[in-house]
């Protein structure tokens, strides 16, 4: 049976509870909205960590955080780790990316064969976090408050220059594939950097939300000392002391980020009409690396585990599945042994150490019998904190912290910590006992310290004296592209055309 072809879509910090079933209704996003009605909608999704790198590295391998070591964004995503990349190549696919993956350390393609863009994101080791130095803020490159108050429109920035070039490259993937030179089946992988902050967009797009009845969160600013001990550290880690956040920079912000949204669905419409003008079928696959608080509680960006950071889209378009909307809690570390389960790959050989199953059971009514499980050890934390999601309940845990007990059903937006209510106790000693079968706090807080030491000695050193960056350089051979004197013309224009009637 001939292995289908995949098409990614990934963004960046895209909140998952704006996609309860699809993008909310009073999203424009008519091409997602279209997708969505062609897919598997999955409601209760979860990042494996609310963090670029981390994230990234757990959906490509189907590994938690502290197996791949990828505990923040400066931490080298190592070679040895197979990720779907390797896992569909080996099969005999064709695989591509176009985008940001955030990859960290020399390999810059982790199976990919071929990479149309450089990333947006260093990779080297830069960015580490430093347990050693709790409340030390690294300000060249720690969030800031700036992207708030910063909040409105631009015709152009680092990031839209950069999504402009993954949309253009991906849709001339799509179309040099309808060609057919390369008879294997085909995985693209189209990574965009929005709707990450800055928030800033196109007046085109801002123009859309003038009258948005969803400009202001839910839940408003809590004070300093309302917050729980973490939400308390990355405040400090965003310096939100030093800006003064008003109604006015919350609205720009949060209208900046839907517009986003909609510039993203017209990046994805592009690779979409290259897709179905060519006539070819594909597996669609949407969604995204972690959320954004989006000011709820005062809290922006990511770093934490409430719904608004660690929820994200999940959409699949599949052949012979029905459409439908699945409430079990799942996550993007799921997402690799699916698309091994879609082409028919095993992955008895590294079984063992992946954390994540496959989601196609769950399109036949299969109900989720382990917890879905996050990590985060990046900047703001002091020491690793992890979570478990099962049925209605949410379970945080941190050294530093008193537990965290939530039940989603009744308090969706997480306001009630019910770990030291006697009437949970049973809950909460079924999740302690779970957390702790599953993590060793004290040596997952050693491995997170020994590595960052570690990157601290190399990165200083490999700064003194002559540097050499890791980062991507996409090469392009000019003399093998339109025409030139060892082709011959006819057949150039023959072979580059789509149709060739």
């Amino acid at each position: 049976m001939a292995k289908p072809n995949i098409l990614i879509f990934m963004v960046d910090q895209l909140n998952g509870t704006l996609f309860p079933d699809g993008p909310a209704e009073w999203l424009h996003a008519p091409n997602l909205k279209k997708l969505a009605g062609q897919s598997v909608r999955f409601e209760n999704s979860y990042t494996a960590s609310p963090l670029c790198a981390p994230g990234r590295a757990s959906f490509m391998s189907g590994q938690l955080p502290h197996r791949t070591r990828v505990y923040d964004n400066a931490a080298e995503f190592c070679s040895d780790i197979p990720t779907y990349a390797h896992h569909l190549r080996r099969a005999g696919y064709q695989t591509c990316l176009s985008g940001k993956m955030h990859f960290v350390g020399p390999d810059q393609m982790h199976g990919f064969e071929e990479r149309l863009t450089t990333d947006i994101y260093p990779a080297d080791f830069g960015w580490t976090p430093d347990y050693r130095k709790p409340g030390e803020r690294i300000d060249w490159w720690y969030h800031n408050m700036g992207s708030v108050t910063g909040a409105g429109i631009a015709e152009i920035s680092n990031q839209m220059e950069y999504d402009d070039e993954v949309a253009y490259n991906a849709v001339r993937k799509v179309y040099d594939l309808a060609r057919g030179h390369d008879e294997r089946p085909w995985c693209l992988t189209v990574s965009f950097t929005h709707p990450h902050d800055p928030y800033v967009a196109r007046k085109k797009y801002w123009d859309l939300y003038e009258d948005c009845e969803h400009l202001l969160p839910t839940i408003a600013a809590m004070d300093y000392d309302d917050h729980d001990p973490h939400a308390k550290r990355i405040f400090d880690a965003n310096d939100w002391r030093n800006f003064d956040i008003t109604e006015e920079d919350i609205k720009k912000s949060r209208r900046a980020y839907f517009a986003n949204i909609s510039y993203l669905d017209d990046k994805i419409g592009e690779v979409m009409e290259a897709l179905e003008s060519t006539g070819q079928e594909a597996i669609i696959l949407f969604l995204s690396d972690h959320g954004d608080m989006l000011g709820e509680r005062g809290l922006w960006f990511k770093m934490c585990f409430y719904e608004g950071s660690a929820r994200v889209p999940i959409m699949m378009k599949l052949p012979d599945v029905e459409p439908q909307l699945i409430r079990e809690p799942v996550s993007n570390i799921d997402i690799t042994p699916t698309l091994c389960d879609i082409a028919g790959i095993s992955m008895d050989e590294v079984l063992p150490w992946t954390d994540g199953e496959s989601l196609l059971p769950y399109t036949s009514g299969k109900t989720r019998e382990t917890p879905v499980a996050m990590e985060y050890a990046a900047e703001a934390s002091y020491a690793p904190l992890v979570s478990l999601r099962q049925g209605d309940w949410k379970f945080n845990r941190c050294a530093l912290d008193p537990d965290q007990l939530f039940n989603l059903s009744d308090d969706p937006h997480e306001i009630n910590n019910l770990a030291g209510n006697p009437e949970f106790a049973d809950v909460l000693a079924v999740f302690s006992k779970q957390a702790d079968e599953r993590w060793n706090l004290e040596q997952y807080d050693a491995a997170v310290r020994e590595s960052q030491a570690r990157r601290w000695v190399v990165y200083e050193a490999l700064r003194n004296g002559d540097y050499y960056p890791w980062d991507y350089q996409p090469l392009q051979k000019a003399s093998e592209r339109y025409m030139r004197n060892h082709m011959d013309l006819n057949v150039v224009e023959t072979n580059q055309r789509f149709p060739r009637d």
